[in-house]
């Protein structure tokens, strides 16, 4: 198939989109996304054992839904789990503009140990989730950190919720068997519409709550992930009795680093000449690693030769 055919059938598919709604009557909000191509891309990058893959992959997808509720369209999100003595050490994952990015760093040879690898304890041990909102056009940033509890990320997530920003919500998230199509849907409730009000009258057993979350928990994995079912369908499966759904005009999500030579050595330059002669490695270059798409940018002193190369 060419490159066209493929966006087609993404497409077609729903895949590498997200797509949001809002069932008023009952001040609930979500958001369906279903990654396929781009999951391919940004896996390609690192060789990652398969219980790897896949607990990236719903990183990927939770941080899809999460940066899809950006209301600032240059905002970025960023979801990030880190422990103190698991397998998993880091999970790092960024949203901006529609564009994804994300890397494991992990012990291969304790993965081999693990008893069960679809425990998130056994594999991140005592950590947290820390999610970091950017908005680019205030410059504020805002962050919140919880324990990483639960028994999968999706349920990580749902404690975010409700912990760090007292909204009651429902976090799904599968992963197809092939490793190569991954979906999830992200439901909240908010008491005085979509903007919400102040979050400590919030109530988790609010009867309009209560029934978006019931019919919202009769989804399964294989719908998230069926390639042959449109996500507005999905959505009239659900809640088809609601008076009415509002659905968004759908994001479309690609694989997106952000590191180029031109970027790293504006970064590179801002720092005081002899401090970069320290940075040079035996080869004489300053070496710079992107963990996300597993990259080396070697970059000589005389790159820095430009008085201008620091104006970047």
């Amino acid at each position: 198939m060419t490159s066209l055919d493929i966006r087609t059938a993404a497409k077609a598919a729903n895949l590498d989109e997200a797509l949001g709604f809002t069932i008023s009557a009952r001040n609930a909000r979500g958001r369906l996304v279903r990654i396929g191509p781009t999951l391919d891309q940004i896996l390609s990058a690192h060789d990652y054992p398969a219980p790897i893959a896949r607990i990236l992959s719903e990183a990927l997808v939770l941080t899809g839904l999460f940066g899809a509720m950006l209301k600032d369209a240059g905002g970025q999100l960023t979801v990030q789990a880190q422990t103190e003595s698991g397998v998993i050490d880091l999970l790092v994952c960024d949203y901006k503009a529609g564009e994804l990015r994300g890397y494991v760093r992990f012990d291969r040879e304790r993965l081999g140990a693990v008893p069960s690898h679809r425990d998130l304890f056994a594999l991140f041990g005592k950590g947290y989730l820390a999610i970091t909102f950017d908005q680019a056009v205030s410059g504020e940033r805002y962050q919140g950190i919880v324990p990483l509890e639960g028994a999968s990320l999706a349920e990580a997530a749902q404690n975010f919720f409700s912990q760090s920003e007292q909204i009651p919500s429902l976090v799904r998230l599968a992963v197809n068997d092939t490793g190569h199509v991954a979906g999830g849907i992200l439901v909240q409730h908010l008491p005085e519409g979509e903007e919400g009000r102040e979050r400590l009258h919030t109530r988790l057993d609010h009867p309009e709550w209560e029934h978006v979350r019931v019919l919202a928990e009769t989804i399964k994995g294989n719908e998230l992930v069926d390639q042959t079912l449109p996500l507005e369908t999905l959505l009239w499966r659900l809640f088809h009795e609601e008076e009415e759904i509002r659905i968004l005009a759908p994001i479309s999500l690609a694989k997106g680093c952000r590191c180029n030579f031109e970027h790293i050595r504006s970064v590179i330059s801002r720092f005081p000449a002899e401090d970069r002669e320290q940075m040079v490695d035996q080869d004489g270059f300053i070496s710079v690693d992107c963990e996300f798409c597993s990259r080396v940018f070697p970059i000589s002193l005389s790159d820095f030769s430009d008085p201008d190369s620091a104006a970047g």
